[in-house]
């Protein structure tokens, strides 16, 4: 579909808004945000809409869009959108506006790089075009979820991305970051931020603090996720091959997902006989795959705030996780257990400590989730989110975050 299906003649409550959600990818942690959102301001009677990639996801993704369609009143445009920067975005951000203008949007909620670039661009010029005739502004809120704050400053990509990320500062109403991790490396990699921002963790429903319950065949470790190096796939392989060569017997392990790099790893593993210790599934619903393991690696090398951390902690799963991100955020006073990132000697240790440990990883895990209970769910977010709306619409005054308590993050190199 490449139009939204907006209603002229539908009544508008006075509170009733009309929401686009723009993002490239509609896979892992970002989707389920842009989701959780979704479904939240449909039920408080906002007329809501996606624009996102055609490109990416597979068969479990397109699932998801359906599934959310009873919630999205303007339905979902799917456009070719590439990953890296090139001449085509300049056609892409002239179509996400045509799409906009179709519809009396009040609010563009940016997501990701990309998202980020078309919706915010696309929401300036709409905005411009309303003044003219005398019309309203379009609110751009922007959620980087990691993005380009992942690039190191050094390298030719971070320059171009950074430098692209500062000139669109100019066109974003409000920032709202899932970690102050975000903020930190914002300002550590673009430089102070000169728009208002806010912070909205990304959070959990009652449901997902239930206890999981292990499948009868479950294996000792489990990886879930996207497929890619960024993610860490490769340094699970190579730890699994540690642990099992320290401990003298396959280390058992699943890894449960998809992406671009899955059949490099498949080949990966038959090359090094390690068939018997490590096989792969499909994806599936995430409570599903954490049935499928008494413990949960997340050996990722970048990370905003990630999804599948607070959804193990929640489910007290012992969990390994590496310190990236805003996962210290979730950890708090017990990050000391988190792992450094790009370590698998470090992951495989970790792994012979849960298995030689299993009370104690136990009780990190109840502990864990005890912390989380209030500081992470979906109503904290919900609520965070729609008060940035809230005081755009209605012209109050807009305060700068609060940057005394971003002073005292450590900032990201």
């Amino acid at each position: 579909m490449k139009k939204l299906n907006y209603d002229k003649n539908r009544p508008r409550g006075d509170k009733s808004l009309v929401i686009v959600h723009c993002v490239r990818s509609t896979v892992g942690g970002i989707f389920r945000h842009i989701a959780d959102l979704i479904r939240h301001q449909s039920e408080n009677g906002h007329q809501v809409g996606l624009i996102c990639d055609s490109l990416t996801g597979g068969q479990f993704e397109a699932d998801k869009l359906e599934a959310l369609k009873p919630y999205m009143a303007l339905g979902f445009a799917e456009l070719p959108m590439s990953r890296s920067v090139s001449l085509s975005d300049i056609t892409m951000t002239k179509t996400v506006f045509n799409l906009l203008k179709d519809v009396d949007v009040d609010v563009v909620h940016c997501h990701g790089a990309k998202g980020g670039a078309y919706g915010r661009l696309a929401a300036y010029f709409l905005s411009k075009q309303r003044q003219r005739e005398g019309g309203s502004k379009v609110v751009s809120v922007y959620s980087p979820h990691g993005g380009s704050l992942h690039y190191s400053p050094k390298s030719p990509q971070g320059r171009v991305y950074f430098a692209l990320e500062r000139f669109l500062e100019h066109f974003t109403s409000e920032f709202v970051f899932v970690a102050g991790f975000e903020v930190a490396a914002f300002t550590r990699k673009i430089g102070q931020l000169r728009r208002p921002w806010s912070i909205a963790y990304n959070g959990l429903t009652q449901p997902e603090f239930e206890p999981i319950r292990h499948d009868a065949d479950c294996v000792d470790f489990i990886y879930a996720g996207h497929m890619r190096d960024l993610k860490g796939s490769d340094l699970f392989i190579d730890a699994v091959q540690i642990a099992s060569a320290r401990l003298g017997r396959p280390v058992t392990a699943e890894m449960i997902g998809d992406g671009e790099d899955l059949e490099r790893y498949k080949a990966e593993v038959s090359r090094r006989g390690l068939e018997k210790a490590i096989s792969f599934r499909d994806p599936m619903p995430i409570r599903e795959a954490f049935a499928r393991g008494r413990n949960l690696v997340v050996p990722s090398r970048a990370e905003a705030m990630p999804y599948i951390v607070l959804e193990a902690i929640g489910a007290g799963l012992p969990t390994l996780v590496t310190s990236v991100g805003g996962v210290p955020e979730i950890y708090g006073s017990h990050s000391h257990h988190l792992i450094p990132p790009g370590d698998a000697n470090m992951i495989a240790t970790s792994m012979i400590v849960n298995l030689q440990h299993p009370k104690d990883a136990q009780k990190l895990a109840n502990t864990l989730r005890d912390q989380i209970l209030e500081q992470f769910t979906v109503q904290r977010m919900y609520e965070t989110v729609d008060a940035v709306y809230a005081r755009h619409l209605t012209g109050s005054p807009v305060a700068v975050g609060l940057q005394n308590e971003v002073a005292d993050l450590k900032l990201a190199s």
